[in-house]
């Protein structure tokens, strides 16, 4: 049985991230890359797909802490047992172009017997790899091949059991161990050890320095700053890509099949990282992730994706494992997504506004980032009258989505102020006719007058909360009487019990699949957010407590929130509701007026 979603830790080293349980178990972990192979598939198995257990040996044995280093990825596990007490410092180093992880015991009273078992498998938890062991200047080493890849760990002796490896080996105060797991390709020469106190310092000295650049002093600062360094984990260090969470089929509805892969780079989520990063102080990511863009969408406009792997990469075929049970038995469970071969009509709409915003905050275009938005430009008004699969990528009918044609006008609206405001060459008439032409439409069509509210799409009645992103984008105020009856609307259908909001009701929306998921985080920071800007500051702050509430004790979100039996659901850590959570925190911030707003502050 996996452990609880809200229990794993995240270790990062900017290429790719392990998901630690409480109980000391590595049960995820891809190499090289967030969206490679796995070699550790526990979390959506069992331990004979792959983990990397390091815990006391005991039957009294309890997590007395578990913490990161201030600011850090660095993981910190206090473990007591009635023999003694040890410290497990979990981490992944940090720019020095190795995939590894390591694991320090330490000895702190008593004499506490830990126990190591490892179980790789390579391929999703399908191929079992060939194992010999030996010893490297006098250390003892593992190796374990398969086809192209190799996994080396060095550390006390382990035994075979099975396909299982294990030991336990003792520690007393001032004891230390060092466990280093290292992938490389196989036909390569082993990696040579590690100096475990350098790269532990240098991890620390990285996560530390980049978290002190954050620029927030809000009642939430420490939420926004975990958040923030969330963002910067599944961000690939080389590329400047952003996976919206580093798993894959961590399910939306337990054992039901709303479960995705998720360890690709959204353009909607990855704009909207822009954002926080620029508002935050964080310039140097927003143009990395500004290359990374002109680099994945460069080519035909016609050719443009949803989503793009960590390089940019295009072809991103969803396929069903088998072999796996899934997560609390829910499947199938999948790699790759078949939502990138989707139409949805907002994402030049959520670039184009990013992009703006990046302007507004003094970065220039060059020769190929202007032409090619110019292109993206393009893209939109040759599927200005396309029905689309939405934000939600439903797997039914295509419709007119509100929500899509309101960042269609978005980027057109973006398109007429880079000409006004910013002197950059284009068709401003032109563009505003289209933009001026959608915003009559959608107020003809998008807005119910009989139910005084948008809808989910074109002449419905359905709501959805995507529609609180209206205002966001300047379509209307946040205190139009016509976004307030919006809001009540999707207050009296879409909140759940605990307060919380759905995405849509899946009972009375064509997606493709069988009704049925939780609520979804970010939507439920939305509302914070469309509080604190129309004057609900009561309700935007009760809001927000019960949200930051939901993190774990390492401040990590899942996707949705099953708040009925209090856990989480979906893939971890998730990007989207991390930006959520930072854009509800930045508007409580400037709504109380505490020291200006954050673009202010950014700028100094």
């Amino acid at each position: 049985m996996q452990s609880p979603i809200e229990e794993y830790a995240l270790v990062s080293d900017l290429h790719t991230g392990a998901l630690i349980s409480r109980n000391g178990s590595v049960d995820w972990l891809c190499f090289p890359r967030f969206d490679s192979d796995s070699v550790f598939a526990a979390l959506l198995g069992t331990p004979e797909h792959g983990r990397w257990l390091v815990a006391p040996d005991s039957a009294t044995a309890e997590v007395v802490s578990r913490s990161y280093i201030h600011s850090t990825f660095v993981l910190q596990t206090h473990w007591r047992t009635t023999e003694g007490e040890v410290l497990v410092t979990d981490f992944m180093p940090v720019t020095d172009r190795r995939a590894n992880v390591v694991r320090r015991i330490q000895g702190l009273a008593g004499t506490v017997s830990v126990r190591q078992e490892l179980e790789i498998r390579f391929g999703y938890g399908e191929i079992l790899p060939w194992v010999s062991q030996g010893t490297d200047d006098g250390v003892p080493v593992l190796l374990a091949i398969a086809g192209p890849d190799a996994l080396l760990l060095r550390g006390p002796r382990l035994r075979a059991k099975g396909h299982r490896h294990e030991g336990i080996f003792e520690v007393t105060p001032g004891d230390v161990v060092d466990l280093e797991l290292v992938w490389y390709p196989s036909h390569r020469e082993t990696p040579p050890p590690l100096d475990v106190d350098e790269q532990l310092d240098s991890a620390i000295s990285y996560w530390k320095a980049w978290g002190a650049s954050c620029v927030d002093d809000g009642e939430y600062s420490e939420a926004v700053r975990r958040s923030l360094l969330v963002l910067r984990a599944l961000t690939h260090e080389d590329t400047g890509g952003i996976v919206a969470a580093p798993t894959t089929s961590l399910p939306e509805q337990f054992g039901g099949a709303r479960n995705w892969d998720y360890r690709f780079c959204w353009l909607r989520d990855a704009a909207l990282t822009l954002e926080a990063m620029m508002t935050h102080g964080f310039a140097e990511e927003a143009l990395e992730w500004r290359n990374w863009l002109l680099r994945a969408v460069a080519g035909d406009p016609e050719d443009l994706q949803i989503m793009y792997g960590l390089a940019g990469e295009r072809q991103l075929p969803e396929r069903e494992l088998d072999n796996l049970p899934g997560y609390a038995g829910s499947t199938p469970v999948r790699v790759g997504n078949g939502a990138v071969d989707q139409y949805q009509a907002d994402v030049v709409g959520e670039v184009m506004v990013a992009l703006e915003k990046l302007r507004g905050h003094g970065v220039t275009e060059d020769n190929f980032s202007w032409p090619l938005q110019r292109a993206l430009l393009g893209f939109a008004e040759n599927h200005l009258d396309d029905r689309d699969h939405g934000i939600w990528e439903m797997r039914g009918q295509l419709q007119y989505f509100t929500h899509s044609r309101v960042m269609m006008w978005a980027a057109f609206d973006c398109a007429v102020r880079a000409v006004r405001d910013h002197g950059l060459t284009g068709p401003e008439e032109h563009w505003t006719e289209l933009r001026d032409g959608l915003r009559a439409e959608i107020l003809e069509r998008g807005f119910n007058r009989e139910l005084n509210t948008f809808t989910q799409v074109y002449d419905g009645t359905e709501v959805d909360a995507s529609l609180l992103q209206l205002p966001q984008v300047g379509f209307l105020d946040y205190d139009d009487p016509m976004i307030l009856g919006t809001v009540e609307r999707i207050e009296q259908h879409l909140l759940d019990p605990e307060g919380l909001l759905l995405r849509y009701r899946t009972g009375e929306s064509d997606d493709g699949l069988e009704p049925g998921e939780h609520p979804f985080l970010a939507c439920s920071f939305w509302l914070v957010e469309q509080y604190a800007h129309s004057g609900r500051l009561d309700d935007a702050k009760r809001l927000m407590d019960q949200l930051v509430g939901y993190c774990n004790e390492l401040g990590l979100l899942s996707e949705e929130y099953d708040a009925e039996n209090g856990r989480m659901a979906g893939n971890f850590p998730q990007a989207f509701s991390h930006l959520g959570l930072v854009r509800a925190a930045d508007a409580l911030h400037v709504a109380r007026g505490e020291a200006g707003s954050h673009d202010a502050m950014a700028r100094e």
